[in-house]
């Protein structure tokens, strides 16, 4: 090991607390921002437009699987038009009245984002429509056949919506917005880059192959591969000298379940149920996420995209089905068509039924 391997650096988040290293993890502008290409060029057309014109950008909806850079987007949006930005969520706007508030509050020019906007309550839902249309909001005062609609002018703003479930969008809002954005899965190699960058403002000591065999495990997600770089720091400061080689982060990442593909245990569990359980399918949702003790909306948001992508498991009309990649993953042998296989390839019960 060289001596420029085994410096400990100075982290400058070595005294912050889990939420400030995570903001200080993002990137703060465009330019910084590591994949999406397509997404960046476009965004970057779109605000530079606004800013030549002196006006708020279009409202901009992004929509893609969790952990891909949606709230980090919505941050640099607002860096890079020097504005502020208000943080939401749909859940937590439960009526209008508490949109409302928030709106009449607004300064011009400010950037409003709501995280999985496809869960705001209806009345707020129809309440927005206004709002981004015509910057107003109607305010109802008394209940009945004597309420009073009063309407309240609402300085320009720029929305920023983000949904892990574009289709539940209602199509009334999700054509409201001028620009519409969708974030894929990020490629290894944009990964390691992430992840080499982390380790820099963390103060890790990392090598070439350790960072990129925890890149190629992250599931694509730069959200998991920050997660996974720190585990396997811990790792390695605990029970090594503190460098993340590939043989550390090699024995961390099978301490934390999770393996050569990437899978975790969540992943691993639905895979197990599909093809153990229930013969690889068809199984619908629910009855799955039964088996795996999860909400169907966890499996169908956390694990599945992944696992489809991953050619691991499909979607049909009848539900999830296991490919013959599932079976394989697991050791097994993929049974033939309409019949089942174990793990000797031998007949079963089901296949005298």
């Amino acid at each position: 090991m060289s001596d420029q391997d085994a410096e400990r650096f100075v982290s400058p988040l070595a005294d912050a607390d889990e939420r400030q290293i995570e903001g200080a993890l993002r990137p703060k502008q465009l330019s910084e921002f590591v994949g999406q290409a397509r997404l960046r060029e476009q965004l970057t057309l779109v605000l530079e437009g606004a800013m030549r014109r002196g006006k708020a950008p279009d409202h901009v909806l992004l929509s893609g699987p969790p952990g891909l850079g949606k709230t980090t987007i919505a941050m640099i949006i607002a860096a890079e038009l020097g504005a502020p930005l208000r943080l939401s969520s749909g859940p937590a706007i439960e009526r209008a009245g508490d949109l409302a508030s928030m709106l009449t509050s607004l300064a011009g020019g400010e950037v409003v984002f709501i995280d999985e906007i496809h869960r705001l309550a209806r009345p707020a839902e129809e309440m927005l429509y206004l709002a981004m249309e015509d910057f107003r909001v109607d305010v109802m005062l008394g209940k009945g056949p004597g309420a009073t609609a009063i309407p309240l002018d609402i300085a320009p703003f720029t929305l920023v919506g983000a949904t892990t479930r574009a289709g539940l969008l209602p199509a009334p809002l999700r054509d409201r917005f001028g620009f519409t954005g969708h974030l894929d899965f990020y490629e290894p190699d944009e990964l390691e880059v992430i992840i080499k960058r982390s380790a820099g403002l963390l103060g890790v000591a990392l090598r070439e192959e350790g960072a990129r065999e925890i890149s190629r495990r992250s599931r694509g997600t730069p959200r998991i591969a920050n997660r996974l770089l720190r585990r396997v720091r811990d790792f390695a400061e605990v029970r090594g000298d503190g460098v993340v080689t590939l043989e550390a982060a090699r024995e961390a990442l099978a301490l934390y379940d999770v393996d050569e593909s990437g899978l975790d245990r969540l992943d691993t569990a639905v895979l197990t149920a599909l093809v153990r359980r229930f013969g690889g399918g068809p199984v619908g949702l629910s009855t799955l996420a039964v088996a795996v003790g999860e909400e169907a909306e966890t499996v169908e948001v956390v694990a599945e995209p992944f696992l489809v992508r991953a050619g691991l498991i499909a979607r049909t009309p009848r539900g999830r089905v296991a490919t013959p990649a599932a079976w394989e993953q697991l050791g097994l042998i993929a049974p033939a068509v309409g019949g089942r296989g174990d793990e000797a390839g031998q007949v079963t019960l089901f296949d005298q039924m």
